[in-house]
């Protein structure tokens, strides 16, 4: 019996619930630690951002729109199902990171983890941040958190657990993403995005791309149907250029950290409250 051919996986972007090509063709060669060929991966072009962008704000209303309840179970599905390629992942992770298997299980371990954690504040974060004000005059005041729209993500250089730790908070208040994953490891990003795919998501809620963040961010930097835009794993002049672009339309922007993130400790709600935007209602008293 002839020795069979492996069908090697082919890595694509994210966009709408769907997994294309670069519509310019491009691609780059993903290589390990040491350097060795691991995969091809789709370079993404200003018109995949557009197209990325067309899809998460079609996507914002019923997103927006759905119960925190309905929004916090999908939020748990995606980790059961995280959890299920766990093997997967750690496979990558070793590869691309150049860590052991018991620390890349850890990592997805703590992936799966922070997924939950994001889940079960779905419900709560309207109570923290919501309040009924005291005004001068017969009326109720009432204040709550509502999404911005659509966010753009520049993803952490590195693990996984960076990955959902900028995705989870940005999506579990309601908004929408476009996400440029790591360009030097981008394959744990695209193996989420089937793990998204299977797990309830809506298309268009998470779009994934893979590339230079340098060629794509300024775009969605100076994208006016973008609402917000996080530069965690935007070097510091990237961060400025599109810093500079977000003013044209007064997005909110989540500046990169000023040291590195220590994605293990507790997240806190900064991440949530970045993209929350407040309504307040007055209403007659006895009306």
């Amino acid at each position: 019996m002839s020795e069979r051919l492996a069908v090697n996986k082919t890595y694509k972007l994210f966009i709408g619930g769907a997994f294309p090509r670069s519509e310019s063709g491009r691609s780059y060669v993903v290589t390990s630690s040491k350097g060795d060929f691991l995969a091809n991966a789709a370079r993404a072009s200003r018109k995949d951002a557009r197209d990325a962008v067309a899809a998460a704000r079609k996507a914002f209303p019923g997103w927006s729109r759905a119960t925190a309840y309905n929004r916090g179970q999908i939020l748990y599905r995606i980790a059961e199902m995280l959890e299920g390629r766990r093997a997967q992942f750690v496979a990558e992770i070793t590869a691309m990171g150049g860590v052991g298997v018991k620390q890349a299980g850890e990592m997805v371990d703590a992936a799966v983890d922070r997924l939950v954690w994001y889940a079960g504040w779905s419900d709560k974060i309207g109570a923290v941040l919501g309040s009924a004000n005291p005004v001068a005059g017969p009326y109720f005041n009432l204040s709550s958190p509502e999404p911005s729209g659509v966010v753009a993500v520049v993803a952490p250089q590195g693990p996984l657990l960076g990955l959902v730790s900028v995705i989870a908070p940005v999506i579990v208040t309601g908004n929408t993403c476009v996400v440029v994953a790591c360009e030097r490891a981008p394959l744990p990003a695209i193996t989420l995005a089937e793990v998204l795919a299977t797990s309830d998501l809506p298309g268009g809620v998470v779009n994934i791309l893979t590339g230079s963040a340098a060629e794509i961010a300024p775009w969605l930097a100076g994208h006016m149907d973008v609402n917000g835009i996080d530069l965690t794993g935007a070097d510091p002049e990237l961060a400025v250029t599109c810093e500079e672009l977000a003013a044209e339309n007064l997005k909110r922007v989540l500046r990169p950290p000023a040291a590195p993130v220590n994605w293990l400790a507790d997240p806190g709600i900064e991440r949530m409250t970045a993209f929350l935007e407040t309504k307040t209602v007055w209403h007659p008293i006895g009306v």
